[in-house]
């Protein structure tokens, strides 16, 4: 009797091993969501490394639209995502019921104008076509970019990080303006004079940001967000991401002239902390 007690707890012993092997192995591994473009490239150059040298396992989710990443973080299908503005975080998670947190801001790619049918803005013709992103922060986004450009203007003592097209007061060019799926966007560009399309969606579609006729100059509420589940967001691999994202390595990949990350905008901190004047 007793060999067989003696036996049993050696038994749960190992069992109570294996789970706890198997419980260290999981905490450290680190799903990240992304959607189409560079920023899962910008996770293996220049977060992974860094953290695979903390012991961590990165792997990446890749998914087809906005939405998605931020459901499945909600359902903690993975542990963070790198894709959205702060100002989309709380309004798909407002409209949703989502439970999400911005960590911080990342370097990131602007809203441009792109065209195959013209060079200049000015050659925009009396109703023409163009095509802009449907979610409403991405649209308010783009009817700003075509106001700031003269193309549109909008009535008196409106918001203009929260517009839509029921806010336009003029369209002197006449402008059909088409809300289109944002990861669609650069499809459009073989129908469209010109098309406002975000930078990931385009640097997926293998155009070339500084193609764009126009730029946007981005606010810091509009430059992307690390973002984890709220009940994540004082856990050690969520402050690990962060360390992640404000070291020397990761400043290195940002800063590669042979890479698309340079030309991205930076956020205050980043620039504040690496002295960088622009």
């Amino acid at each position: 009797m007793k060999h067989l007690i003696k036996l049993a707890l050696i038994l749960i012993i190992a069992i109570l091993s294996v789970n706890t092997v198997f419980s260290q192995k999981h905490e450290k591994t680190i799903i990240i969501g992304v959607a189409p473009g560079p920023y899962g490239d910008l996770i293996t150059r220049g977060i992974k490394p860094y953290l695979e040298k903390k012991g961590y396992t990165i792997e990446l989710k890749q998914f087809s639209d906005y939405i998605q990443p931020d459901l499945a973080l909600n359902n903690k299908e993975v542990d963070a995502n790198l894709y959205q503005h702060t100002p989309f975080l709380v309004k798909l998670s407002a409209d949703k019921g989502l439970k999400l947190s911005p960590v911080i801001k990342i370097p990131t790619d602007a809203v441009g104008i792109y065209s195959k049918k013209i060079k200049n803005i000015k050659d925009l013709k009396k109703g023409d076509e163009v095509t802009i992103p449907n979610d409403p922060t991405n649209e308010a986004r783009a009817l700003k970019l075509l106001a700031v450009n003269n193309l549109i203007t909008f009535k008196q003592n409106v918001d203009v990080t929260k517009v839509s097209e029921k806010d336009i007061e003029s369209n002197p060019y006449n402008l059909k303006i088409s809300p289109v799926e944002a990861a669609q966007l650069p499809r459009t560009l073989d129908a469209v004079a010109i098309s406002v399309i975000n930078g990931n969606y385009a640097i997926a579609a293998g155009i070339s940001l500084n193609s764009a006729l126009i730029k946007e100059v981005l606010d810091e509420d509009h430059k992307n967000v690390l973002a984890v589940h709220s009940d994540d967001i004082n856990k050690q691999f969520v402050k690990d991401l962060k360390e992640a994202i404000e070291s020397e390595s990761f400043k290195k990949t940002i800063e590669n002239p042979k890479d698309i990350f340079t030309s991205f905008q930076k956020p205050q901190w980043y620039l504040d902390k690496w002295k960088i004047k622009h």
